[in-house]
């Protein structure tokens, strides 16, 4: 045993070159570490404590940095309890095997700098990294030689509904705008018959039939508001009636209106413009819009014009879930309030770390899932015949892998396929 003095000096330092556990039985467990987010105003954490046993019983050693959990309602002794390790030896995080992250270099520009110089070759991380927004950082998360995975590439297929981070975060973010609109409205939601008489329930306008917008269109419904909805995909129609909305059926061609993975489409300029001349009317005679209309890697569509602002009624709200990327209306500023013609508008850019406890339960359920997928007999194994591995993929032997992000980099397709199948 490593007790005292030199002994346990050169214990010590073992510890350090080499922190890999072990099981009862010898078997070598692969590592994977949970750092703490470094993104202003970030209180969402990769894995929690609840995952921790699964992934050990998959051969997998969780190490926490301290204090990564407590914002999200996971203090460290949840962490221990699960049997998990925690350190705040960040050198210790970054020699593990994988480490995981809710916001990876690309998706946190700034402070994710600084954890470039720990990651190297043999090393991999997995988070979200906003691979078509910030294609250049994913360059230079390859030139450390780690094998990247991004999260917001897990391709929209059957098998991989229970990773897709996109479509759990758009959720949490739907919910959490109906709520910001109802806290900001100075007027109730429900129709409701008093003795003062019958107050008129609030009308909402949900722009956008994804994930965030059908959440968005149910959280309203709920509260009792009159909804309405519009998307330029005319498949999303029967989903929206579903809910209990009306589809708003604008007279414009919408052939080709979606993309791949069910995204939709950045259409020409004299088709927004059209639109948004139609969508005006609609806004003039709404309480409440909130806009979802995002275009992957591309900025968001102008739809709500100032000149439409202005046909609201004083005291009417805009939550703006295209913010990010400019923003759906022409008067939002990202992370503001802005209050124009006497209406609010709200330009919120990372609500699921607004409610950071279950955003983090479904972040760590599509995360560990996928590190489970990569996962075989207690060490990551890359299959990239495998649509969900190439999906993700993001870099590899100091290059970028990506072909969707090697095209948005200008760089040639080749070095792209040149693994083999599996790795």
């Amino acid at each position: 045993m490593c007790q005292n003095g030199r002994f346990y000096n050169s214990c010590r330092k073992l510890a350090l070159i080499a922190p890999t556990r072990t099981t009862h039985t010898g078997a070598t467990l692969m590592i994977v570490s949970v750092i703490k987010e470094t993104f202003p105003g970030e209180r969402r954490v990769a894995l929690v404590p609840a995952i921790v046993p699964s992934l050990t019983k998959a051969g997998i050693h969780v190490v926490v940095e301290a204090g990564a959990g407590e914002a999200a309602g996971f203090p460290d002794a949840a962490y221990t309890e699960k049997g998990a390790k925690v350190t705040a030896d960040r050198e210790e995080l970054f020699r593990a095997d994988v480490v995981v992250q809710v916001r990876s270099l690309g998706a946190n520009l700034e402070a994710g700098r600084a954890d470039l110089e720990h990651l190297r070759e043999g090393q991999a991380v997995i988070g979200m990294c906003d691979p078509l927004g910030a294609a250049q950082a994913a360059q230079d998360m390859a030139g450390t030689g780690a094998t990247v995975f991004a999260m917001e590439l897990i391709p929209r297929i059957s098998r991989a509904q229970s990773m897709d981070v996109l479509s759990s975060m758009a959720m949490v973010a739907g919910y959490k705008a109906v709520l910001m609109a109802a806290n900001h409205l100075p007027r109730m939601f429900p129709m409701m018959t008093t003795a003062a008489g019958t107050i008129k329930a609030a009308k909402v306008f949900v722009i956008g039939a994804g994930v965030a917008g059908l959440q968005a269109i149910a959280s309203s419904r709920r509260l009792g508001g009159i909804v309405r909805a519009y998307d330029v995909r005319p498949a999303v129609k029967e989903q929206i009636e579903s809910l209990g909305a009306k589809f708003v059926q604008m007279e414009l061609e919408t052939t080709g209106a979606e993309g791949a993975g069910g995204y939709a489409k950045a259409m020409g300029e004299e088709f927004y413009q059209k639109q948004r001349e139609l969508m005006a009317r609609v806004v003039a005679e709404s309480d409440i819009c909130i806009s979802t209309a995002a275009i992957p890697g591309k900025p968001s569509p102008l739809l709500i014009t100032a000149d439409a602002v202005r046909g609201m009624q004083p005291g009417s709200v805009i939550v703006d879930l295209a913010a990010e990327r400019g923003g759906n209306c022409e008067l939002t500023r990202a992370d503001e309030t802005v209050v124009a013609h006497g209406v609010t508008i709200l330009g919120p850019t990372n609500l699921p770390a607004t409610v950071p406890y279950h955003a983090s339960q479904m972040y760590s359920k599509n995360l560990a899932t996928f590190l489970l997928h990569l996962t075989e007999e207690g060490r990551l194994k890359l299959d990239l015949s495998d649509e969900i591995t190439q999906g993700t993929l993001l870099a590899k032997g100091g290059e970028v892998k990506s072909p969707l992000v090697r095209k948005i980099l200008g760089l040639d397709s080749a070095a792209a396929s040149e693994d083999s199948p599996s790795a």
